[in-house]
């Protein structure tokens, strides 16, 4: 028997759900601003200037990927109510389970894009940069950067991100020393600076031939790629430029030239480098780059006077100091010490879903 009842309430409360969030998107101010980057994108000289038509087509994209995301939840919510007024005149099992299925979809879709409202800070619709380094544990804390390593390019994967590998150090017997990388997407920063701080893995060794009980440490740090036209400037005078040859793969031209770059900002002690590009020029500027965003970075948290708890949680990569906990043994659990989600599903989470903790983190904000 079709429940008609409760799936009219279930409907009713979907439309509140996706009206309070198209009220938080203030639709209205985007399609005005839609407006106003199109009438740009038609000048003449629009497409002479790189990197503002790039930064323009991007957000008209933004905007639409919103406005046409609300749109398309309210025309599914119009066709179960369609389905519904039959389901009254003709009660029929099969359009029952039909319709049952489209709710559930239609609630999950609208969990996303309450979610998408929490993306409010001054930064979080921008790209951003990732790193992460072993800690305390040797190989097993290589072996375990490795993994998270992984199961962070899936999730990137999952949303649509792009992920490129600025530059990577592979451990001395198995995994990854350290690894930064890009992630390009709507409201990367957004997603993913909820991940900052260091992750505790406890299971039984691979590398322990007696099979003995193992706790590994990792920390990331998360640090937004700001536009091109920003305002925030790094004075060159403070920072010092080394430039060493490439280690991997990159063939003779890249192996046999100094084409790697690592810039330090001699005051805060900040450091970003990059090996990934063939040329050295190259090398420069992504290198730049990702010293801009940490900087800034920096100077956000100063100003939000928590700049002692990042140094605390990012200096020592061990035990206390963790964000989250994933126990392999003796339990099968996976939890956030900062929201107290738990996952019974270890092998899920290390796939890459990790949307979970994400969603109870920034719910809490």
């Amino acid at each position: 028997m079709v429940d008609i009842e409760r799936y009219a309430q279930e409907l009713t409360s979907l439309r509140q759900s996706i009206q309070k969030a198209a009220d938080a998107l203030h639709l209205p101010v985007l399609e005005e601003e839609l407006s106003e980057l199109k009438e740009e994108m038609n000048a003449a000289a629009f497409w002479n200037d790189l990197e503002r038509s790039t930064a323009v087509t991007r957000r008209v994209r933004q905007i639409e990927s919103r406005i046409e995301h609300v749109a398309s939840l309210n025309a599914r919510c119009d066709d179960v109510e369609a389905m519904l007024s039959l389901l009254k005149e003709d009660p029929d099992e099969e359009m029952g389970k039909e319709c049952g299925a489209e709710l559930e979809g239609l609630s999950t879709e609208a969990d996303a894009l309450e979610l998408e409202t929490l993306m409010r800070g001054e930064y979080d619709q921008c790209n951003c940069v990732l790193s992460l380094h072993a800690g305390a544990g040797g190989t097993e804390a290589q072996d375990w950067t490795q993994m998270l390593f992984r199961m962070y390019t899936r999730y990137c994967e999952r949303m649509g991100f792009k992920v490129t590998i600025n530059d990577i150090l592979d451990g001395d017997e198995a995994g990854l020393k350290s690894v930064t990388f890009q992630v390009e997407g709507d409201n990367a920063y957004g997603y993913l600076r909820s991940e900052r701080g260091v992750h505790r893995l406890v299971r039984i060794s691979p590398f322990d031939s007696n099979a003995r009980r193992h706790t590994s440490f990792s920390s990331m740090d998360v640090a937004p790629i700001l536009p091109a036209d920003d305002d925030f400037q790094v004075n060159m005078e403070e920072v010092r430029i080394d430039t060493y040859r490439a280690g991997g793969a990159g063939g003779q031209h890249v192996n046999r030239t100094d084409s790697a770059v690592r810039m330090t900002h001699i005051p805060t002690g900040t450091v970003a480098q990059c090996q990934n590009e063939r040329s050295q020029m190259q090398n420069r500027e992504v290198c730049l780059s990702l010293l801009k965003s940490r900087l800034m970075e920096l100077k956000m948290r100063e100003k939000e006077e928590q700049m002692s708890d990042i140094k605390g949680v990012m200096k020592k990569i061990e035990w206390g100091s963790q964000i989250r906990s994933y126990v392999f043994q003796p339990y099968t659990m996976v939890k956030d010490h900062r929201t107290g989600f738990e996952s019974g599903n270890v092998d899920d989470v290390m796939d890459g879903n990790i949307g979970g903790f994400i969603t109870a983190y920034l719910k809490m904000q």
